[in-house]
């Protein structure tokens, strides 16, 4: 409503100044219907007013209920029926709030919502209420509580809001603008100019948004780009209100007089089907508020600030019978609502009142409410009392509320889970005497305690309770605890945030401003991303994989190979291991392994992780080492002087890795065994006991690396020479050192990560005392107390001592064959090589000194929150960094799924074992790109394309529909090529639903591709496909999506197919050649169709019609009207065809060049793409149907396709 018309005298509330204004009986209305209403002596009512007993009211006919006072004196400013519960809502001119419940208008509830200004309108949420004031948002619950306070800019003076659905506000005002504000992020996403400003009502129905202006006028708006539609110009002076229903437009206000505005007693009426105005509507009050009242007829409510009601059709005649009038208690309404059930009306005055007008005697506000949560009573006065001194009196005569909340008997899962209690430790007096026979150890009883009894101390016991192991990885399974604060955002697990364009408005750079390549963690089975990361970043193992290329199906190796090599093409934009770990899901012995996670179980963090991805890098190196020797070694990869670590029968992977070993097995007898084997990485073995005791030993990490490759241990084997087993001695030596020396922790249990922590106080210890400090065994080490590591010069020594904490590991080792078969290992640090000198150095290296250098370690993340995580620090070489950024240099990074950060070197060494566990080391030997040949020689050659047999065994010649390149059609740089592919659905997409009506995807659906087709982009058999196959599945399809991929049930199985049936592998074998020869793509929507089909395709090489013809920030335009617009082509009618679909995407593109004049005049191409948008929302953007209609099957530019 518009307030300007109002006396101004109206802001001092003084009831005496209006008395000029008091109501006059009208000569035509019946004093009967007047209803007195009782005011205390100084004329303000000072409490509810009730109706009386004795009134009637009659069903269909309104008449008042109840009146209440909301605020004394205060003028009301606004009224809202709530549209989710039976309340009733007011707001007044002081900027207070206040709820009554139901038809007999009870108190809910009253809160002050500004300070200053008056509240200008009110919105019902489910969760809260929104009120707006002149220039501020505040969202509340129906309690009072805040939910949020949004404060706009002091110049705006709003006066309407309108909730366009559940989570987007319009707010406009006195400004040239309407704001549009997110309820979920509380924050302005739009700012819409309007031509005529002053927007003080809006409305809104399924075609158009309805703005009233101050000037008299009413436009109506696009209801999604808000831009003006057609505008209304209703009255000369000032707009009071307007109402929209169906098809017709009501609308009251002031003209202008020459004495100023004059309320206008002509209701103007609009034809909203031919937008013109009809009959103005006469009525005989002067009206200020007006609202369609639909029940069996399009009733219209007006009303005057008077308190005179009429009751009349929009398009008949008003009939002064029809008026009633409302006993305001002060002189003026000043607002009016209708309840969504059409039975109640509300009506404020200008001294608080509030008035309830009914058409029954118990109305409800909602056809459908909820039930309304009051405050519970206080129940203690009503209590009867207990006498405690009786033993048997029930406590259960005191009433306990039900309550969702946690009882205070109800003890958190860490205080009530099993905690087994761990066996004391054997008397040292036992194990000194006792004697093994066989498996069993005998000894006497040394007397030093009773019988059958040892002491039960719970502190020791507790104390002693391995806790480390009972660090659950799961979510839910045991409370917060007080550490997991201290996993650091880097380190914690990533997930994608899906919206409804899916990863299109994902900000992935947020999480990786390198130029390196992450991996998305959404596949199932992508715990292994980090350790694919470490493989890629081994420079001989990357060149080695993609040189490799074989028949296999499913061979890891090639898997890999591409998966590399997109990781090369990438800039920065995160790849997927999809064809990857689906080739991984088919090998028989990861199954075996159990290294194929269920969804429920990757999800759950079900399983260690840790021991997970051990198991899986053994299986990966051996996998590996046997697909490399199915085929020749390359010559490019043996030794740079022609020499080979390895037999001629071994794989190149045998010669980074593998090192050759002898296994002597010793009897009692004297009987000694040799045996050969070789091993692909080695387990560190800890000395036992180590952890035993409390003040421990210091061990170097070169002597238990030592300890674990020259393994020596006691066991059970056969002898033959005693023809039983018999307790043996097993040592195991090394024959040569391995390229790559690649380490399994095995850090399994709380005594391993004991030991771990040990050393690293040790380390942390020496490293102090060698840089001159020295801590105390009784205090912590302070800050001050580091003063004393700085050189007389000012210098600081070392960095900073969190640079020297939880450090054990060395960033390289020294390792030496001795003639006698035996191993020397140390610590190699950067002072020993300037004490040595290159010189020295490469002296040693002739004599089989190796120096080996950390260069990847992969750590296990302990966060019961999300289930445990795994990352990798990696140490990138220069020759990545020269490809990818041009420059030369090495840096530590830190690898975490997508998530990609450089870090300092002494982060990639330092475990806290609280939640930081190593689990793989890589130590490489230096120089050692040096030693090989890194030049990649692409395999995939021409012939991929050529023709092939099918799969399928009932496929015939006369089902072909493609014909196969020929030797002279090879495809050249920058040739085109039309592409598109159709998919099935592997899993259903998983999501959850908002309490506010919303879905929130928690995991997209998993795709996979069912049919590629590429055709012809020139030439004289331009438009014929040259591929067309149908990739063949071993995993179970859950929808075949025939309605958008034209696949129908059993086009995908070989033995009752009919169409030409290939393998995955080989289809993207030709996709790849295609990709590397240099060709442009062209189609609609080829970045989901690269993205499932696993393919990186350079932008260059991508013509994508979808993009072509978009206007930024406007909606994409389906392929179907894109044909039909431009090409006057009916496709896609009952299913898609993908060479149809592919045909189309590239007549679009000539269409394009034809348009644009080959992209050199983009102005007038901009003119073409908005006539194809404003042609789009006139037709809905659906395509006619027409009679004639033509389709690309029988255009006249593929007769010779049709031919074919």
């Amino acid at each position: 409503m518009n307030f300007e018309s109002l006396d101004p005298g109206l802001a001092e509330y003084a009831p005496a100044l209006h008395s000029a204004l008091d109501p006059v009986l009208d000569a035509h209305l019946n004093p009967n219907l007047l209803q007195n209403v009782e005011l205390d002596p100084e004329g303000v009512a000072l409490e509810a007013l009730p109706v009386q007993e004795s009134m009637h009211i009659m069903e269909g006919v309104y008449s008042e209920l109840h009146s209440v006072v909301a605020e004394v004196g205060v003028p009301v400013s606004v009224s809202h029926f709530d549209l989710h519960e039976e309340m009733l809502w007011v707001g007044s001119h002081g900027g207070h709030a206040t709820s009554f419940f139901g038809p007999a208008l009870e108190r809910y509830s009253s809160f002050q919502v500004n300070g200053s200004d008056d509240i200008r309108q009110i919105q019902s949420l489910e969760n809260g209420i929104l009120f707006l004031t002149k220039n501020n948002l505040k969202y509340m619950a129906r309690g009072g509580l805040i939910i949020f306070d949004y404060l706009l800019d002091e110049s705006e003076d709003m006066h309407s809001l309108l909730l366009t659905d559940s989570s987007t506000l319009l707010i406009g005002g006195l400004q040239n603008h309407i704001l549009e504000v997110d309820l979920n992020t509380v924050q302005e996403t739009q700012k819409y100019e309007v031509e005529t400003p002053g927007v003080t009502i809006m409305r809104q129905t399924n075609r158009f948004f309805f703005c009233g202006h101050t000037t008299g006028k009413v436009s109506l708006r696009d209801l999604r780009t808000f831009k003006a539609e057609h505008e209304f110009d209703a009255f000369s002076g000032s707009l009071s209100d307007f109402d929209v229903h169906g098809n017709l437009l009501a609308a009251c206000g002031f003209s202008s007089r020459l004495t100023g505005l004059a309320c206008d007693r002509f209701l103007k009426v609009y034809d909203l089907r031919m937008m013109r105005a009809i009959t103005p509507l006469q009525v005989h009050v002067d009206p200020a508020f007006l609202r369609f009242i639909p029940t069996y007829t399009s009733r219209l409510a007006i009303i005057s600030q008077s308190g005179q009601c009429q009751f009349c059709e929009p398009t008949g005649l008003a009939n002064p019978a029809d008026i009633f009038h409302v006993n305001p208690v002060g002189p003026l309404l000043m607002t009016f609502d209708v309840s969504s059930s059409k039975q109640a009306l509300a009506f404020g005055d200008s001294e608080g009142c509030v008035h309830l007008w009914t058409d029954s005697p118990e109305p409800s506000f909602n056809p459908y409410s909820r039930e309304t949560e009051f405050a519970l009573p206080c129940l203690v006065d009503s209590l009867p009392p207990l006498d405690w001194s009786q033993d048997l009196l029930p406590l259960s005569l005191i009433p306990v509320p039900l309550t969702t909340d946690t009882l205070l008997s109800d003890w958190p899962a860490a205080n009530s889970a099993p905690a087994p209690r761990r066996a004391p430790p054997v008397d040292a007096e036992i194990l000194r005497t006792m004697k093994k026979v066989g498996f069993i150890g005998y000894a006497p009883n040394p007397r030093t305690r009773l019988r059958n009894q040892i002491p039960y101390r719970l502190k020791e016991s507790e104390s002693e309770f391995d806790s480390f192991s009972q660090i659950t990885e799961s979510p839910i399974g045991r409370e917060e605890e007080p550490h997991l604060h201290m996993v650091s955002k880097k380190y914690r697990k990533v997930t994608i945030k899906y919206s409804k364009l899916g990863l299109e408005d994902f900000d992935f750079k947020h999480y990786n401003k390198t130029l390196f390549a992450g991996l998305e963690p959404h596949i199932p089975n992508a715990y292994c991303n980090c350790m694919i990361q470490v493989l890629y970043f081994l420079e001989p193992v990357r060149c080695l994989i993609q040189n490799h290329l074989c028949q296999k199906e499913f061979c890891l190796a090639c898997e890999l190979g591409f998966l590399f090599h997109m990781l090369d093409l990438s800039r920065g934009d995160p790849c997927q291991g999809s064809n990857f770990l689906r080739a991984f899901r088919t090998i028989p012995e990861a199954s075996a392994l159990g290294l194929i996670l269920a969804d429920s179980d990757e999800a759950s963090g079900k399983g260690s992780l840790a021991r997970l991805i051990q198991r899986w890098n053994r299986f990966i190196l051996t996998q590996l080492h046997q697909d490399m020797q199915e085929l020749e070694v390359p010559q490019a990869y043996r030794g740079a002087g022609g020499s080979s670590f390895c037999s001629s029968g071994d794989s190149v992977i045998g010669q980074l890795f593998s090192c050759e070993m002898e296994n002597c097995s010793l009897c009692r007898c004297g009987s000694e065994t040799v045996r050969a084997s070789s091993t692909l990485l080695f387990t560190l073995s800890y000395p036992e006991g180590s952890t035993s005791d409390k003040t421990g030993k210091n061990y170097d990490f070169a002597q238990v690396l030592k300890r674990s490759i020259c393994l020596e241990q006691n066991t059970q084997a056969w002898c033959d020479n005693c023809e039983k087993y018999q307790p043996t001695v097993q040592t195991r030596n090394i024959r040569h050192l391995p390229e790559i020396l690649v380490i399994n922790c095995e850090v399994n249990s709380s005594k391993e990560a004991d030991f771990w922590r040990m050393q690293a106080e040790f380390a942390f210890k020496m490293a102090v005392k060698k840089h001159g400090g020295e801590i105390s065994k009784n205090k912590e080490f302070a800050l001050t107390d580091w003063k004393e590591l700085v050189s007389s010069e000012g210098m600081l020594i070392c960095p900073s001592i969190e640079e020297l904490k939880n450090i054990w590991l060395p960033f390289s080792i020294r390792m030496k064959m001795t003639k006698n078969k035996g191993l020397d290992v140390c610590n190699w640090t950067d002072g020993d090589e300037v004490q040595w000198g290159p010189a020295r150095a490469e002296e040693e290296e002739e004599h089989g000194v190796c120096v080996y250098d950390l260069m990847a370690t992969v750590v296990h993340i302990l966060d019961s929150r999300t289930g445990g995580s795994l990352v990798a620090h990696i140490k990138v070489g220069e020759t990545y960094h020269q490809r990818k950024e041009g420059v030369t240099h090495q840096q530590w990074y830190l690898f975490n799924d997508f998530l990609i950060e450089p870090i300092d070197k002494h982060e990639a060494v330092q475990f806290d074992m609280n939640w930081k566990v190593p689990a793989i080391l890589y130590y490489v030997k230096r120089n050692l790109n040096s030693r090989y040949n890194l030049n990649i020689k692409n395999p995939i050659e021409a012939s991929v394309l050529l023709a092939e047999a099918s799969l399928a065994r009932k496929q015939r010649k006369t089902h072909t529909t493609f014909i196969p390149l020929m030797l002279n059609e090879m495809p050249q740089v920058g040739d085109l090529v039309g592409l598109d592919a159709e998919f099935v659905t592997l899993n259903e997409e998983e999501a959850e639903l908002r309490s506010d009506g919303t879905k929130s995807t928690i995991k997209p659906s998993q795709m996979s591709v069912a049919r590629i087709t590429c055709v012809r982009g020139q030439g004289p058999n331009e438009g014929i496909p040259f591929i067309d196959d149908y990739i063949s599945t071993q995993e179970q399809v859950v929808d075949y999506l025939t309605q958008y991929s034209g696949i129908k049930p059993g086009d995908l199985d070989a033995k009752i197919s009919s169409k030409h049936l290939t393998t995955l592998k080989s289809t993207y074998l030709k996709l790849r050649f295609l990709i590397d020869i240099g060709v442009k793509f062209v189609g609609h929507g080829l970045q989901k169709d690269f993205r499932v089909i696993n393919l990186m395709v350079p932008k260059d090489q991508v013509l994508d019609t979808v993009y072509l013809f978009h206007m930024p920030r406007k909606r994409m335009i389906s392929l179907r009207f894109l044909a039909w617009y431009f090409l006057d082509l009916k496709i896609q009618g009952e299913t898609h065809d993908s060479i149809e679909d592919a045909r189309t995407a590239l007549q679009l593109y000539r269409k394009y060049l034809e348009l644009s004049k080959n992209g050199t005049e983009p102005e007038s191409f901009h003119k073409v793409l908005k006539g194809l948008y404003e042609k789009g929302r006139k037709m809905d953007w659906k395509v006619p149907e027409p009679e004639g209609q033509t389709s690309p099957k029988n255009a006249a530019v593929f007769s010779s396709v049709l031919a074919l």
